[in-house]
């Protein structure tokens, strides 16, 4: 759904999200993933995704699909416990596709430290995959989207490009190895990124996926009552991202993704009117097991690049928050 309309419809639901004094993370502030507390030092972090195939391959699907999944525990800052898979596939489907998507996402799983420990299918004519995923957090140690501060610096852990690259698949109008790239960066965990911001003492912390990066950050902002500045000459992009959305590759997501940033925050959207329109239109653009956006204060940011480099992978610092509650892409 587009995110003013699941707003609209879950704005029933947020009285009783804020009535249990262990619901430490709920409805009431909407996050990645619900956090309810068990003790003074453990907190369980639950979530659950699902999506349609974004490629071919069953194996691949399986293990995007789970990554993106338990991408919402490490946006809290958690640990992967277990996940219970959830599934519907059209009754005519080979059982060993089905079987090959559902051992990709239990090596992704495995992958993150957790296990698969059961589920649930149904029929359906457009097949879909995910989990429900379960981890732990200690309850003073939570990152939230509410946690940005003014002075902060901002990092993401994976390059943009994926919604522009897998609707250019689709159309049979991407590359091979520009695929191929895609395909890596969705599986990659954002595993890494959670120690890094844990590490760093982040304060919020968000994943990119279906409200793409805008979408995202104004989420963010909305909940912190902070502003960011982003830099668009400091954007990470996979490789053929640029030339895909200079051909105007886009998903459905894009647009709406736009129109919803564009209603919340009117004026407080600032764009540079020097940076190139498939630019504009990337930051709005969904994106499958994206990176972490996350914020960390000045002192401790210097760290942050460096840290990711021990760890074997890449970051990238995008820019800083701000005290006016606004959104400002720079050159």
């Amino acid at each position: 759904m587009a995110p003013g309309d699941l707003q609209e419809v879950l704005e029933a639901l947020k009285p009783a999200g804020r009535a249990h004094p262990d619901l430490l993370v709920g409805l009431a502030a909407a996050d990645d993933a619900a956090v309810y507390r068990i003790t003074s030092d453990f907190a369980i972090v639950e979530t659950v995704d699902f999506f349609p195939p974004v490629v071919d391959d069953p194996w691949t699907w399986g293990a995007i699909s789970a990554a993106n999944s338990m991408s919402d525990v490490f946006a809290m800052g958690g640990e992967v416990l277990f996940a219970l898979a959830v599934a519907g596939f059209p009754r005519e489907m080979s059982k060993a596709i089905i079987a090959e998507v559902f051992r990709g996402g239990s090596d992704k799983v495995v992958e993150a430290g957790g296990v698969i420990a059961g589920g649930h299918t149904v029929v359906d004519n457009e097949p879909k995959y995910g989990l429900c995923v379960t981890g732990r957090v200690h309850p003073d140690r939570i990152l939230i989207k509410g946690g940005l501060r003014p002075g902060d610096r901002l990092f993401l852990s994976k390059p943009l490009g994926t919604g522009v690259i897998t609707t250019a698949a689709k159309d049979n109008a991407a590359r091979a190895e520009v695929l191929d790239g895609a395909i890596k960066s969705m599986l990659r965990l954002n595993r890494v990124a959670a120690e890094v911001a844990r590490e760093a003492g982040a304060r919020g912390a968000t994943d990119i996926t279906g409200f793409g990066l805008l979408g995202h950050a104004g989420e963010m902002v909305k909940a912190s009552g902070a502003g960011v500045t982003i830099s668009a000459s400091r954007l990470p992009l996979l490789p053929g991202t640029r030339e895909l959305a200079e051909a105007g590759h886009w998903s459905g997501g894009m647009k709406r993704n736009r129109r919803h940033i564009d209603a919340v925050f009117g004026q407080g959207l600032r764009i540079d009117p020097s940076i190139p329109g498939y630019l504009v239109s990337l930051l709005a653009e969904s994106e499958t097991s994206g990176g972490l956006l996350f914020s960390v204060a000045p002192d401790r940011a210097r760290g942050v690049i460096d840290a990711f480099r021990r760890r074997g992978e890449e970051g990238w610092e995008l820019g800083e928050v701000i005290s006016e509650p606004v959104i400002r892409v720079t050159p």
